[in-house]
């Protein structure tokens, strides 16, 4: 029988997985790698600032990740800097100055390797409606987004001449990832955020046929790793948060594997 910490770490890995199957696939269509690496890094930023002004965590870190992409929404717009430019400046920045803010907190203990690579095993029940609450928002938004973002995606100008607010949906999409940062730091922590949002996508692109499907393959590759994941840990003793990871990394190679000795076989059946 598991114990019931690892039932809390087991529903929060799956409710965060679920939720970065299909928010992944948007973020590697548009190659926003990089910007998903903003947002979490921002996140300690919200962390330093919910301990400085005694805000709740979450709260924090969803506001100052929602400002982070207002700002980034900005410096697309003007021409001054590329925008891998423009992300890397508030990557470091923000991230350094989460850290120095938190060496000023003498009176607060903070676990900083928590916030780095995640605790999934501390999960509470407090963390996990605050998954589910926050992962079934993400996904009703998604949800109505869905048509205009992957227009958007596929043929932006296209998009503008049909009518879409092209601008206002990208904004909606960093706001609905940026919540999507709050609620996973813990779980998978800063510095694995986006590993869990395009790995597990980039596996399900081999065999999906339509957007859709590729959404709910990463979801479910997503959980896969999760699962394996914790199997890792509980069994091997080592890192959770990077074993699954390690996890998801494994079925992309064996997604890979399979695709060529596929194309291998049919072009041989030719």
């Amino acid at each position: 029988m598991m114990d019931d910490f690892l039932w809390r770490a087991l529903l929060g890995g799956i409710g965060i997985a679920i939720v970065a199957g299909p928010l992944g696939c948007f973020i590697v269509w548009q190659r926003m790698a990089y910007f998903g690496d903003t947002l979490a890094h921002s996140a300690l930023l919200g962390v330093a600032l919910g301990f400085l002004f005694s805000l709740n965590l979450y709260a924090s870190i969803i506001g100052t990740c929602i400002v982070i992409a207002i700002l980034l929404v900005g410096l697309q717009q003007q021409r001054y800097l590329a925008t891998d430019t423009s992300l890397g400046i508030l990557a470091h920045s923000s991230l350094a100055l989460g850290l120095v803010t938190l060496s000023f907190l003498d009176n607060i203990r903070v676990d900083l390797m928590s916030y780095l690579f995640g605790d999934l095993l501390a999960l509470t029940q407090a963390d996990l409606y605050w998954i589910y609450l926050g992962g079934s928002s993400i996904l009703v938004g998604l949800l109505i987004i869905w048509r205009p973002l992957l227009a958007t995606t596929v043929h932006e100008d296209l998009a503008c001449v049909e009518g879409i607010k092209t601008t206002r949906i990208r904004l909606i999409f960093m706001i609905i990832v940026a919540i999507f940062v709050a609620i996973a730091m813990k779980i998978i922590g800063i510095l694995l955020i986006t590993s869990l949002l395009i790995i597990p996508t980039a596996a399900a692109r081999s065999f999906a046929h339509t957007p859709e499907q590729m959404a709910w393959l990463a979801s479910g590759l997503g959980c896969i790793a999760v699962i394996g994941g914790l199997a890792l840990a509980w069994y091997g003793d080592t890192p959770t948060s990077p074993s699954i990871i390690v996890v998801a990394v494994v079925l992309f190679a064996c997604s890979l594997f399979f695709t060529a000795l596929f194309n291998s076989i049919r072009h041989v059946g030719k």
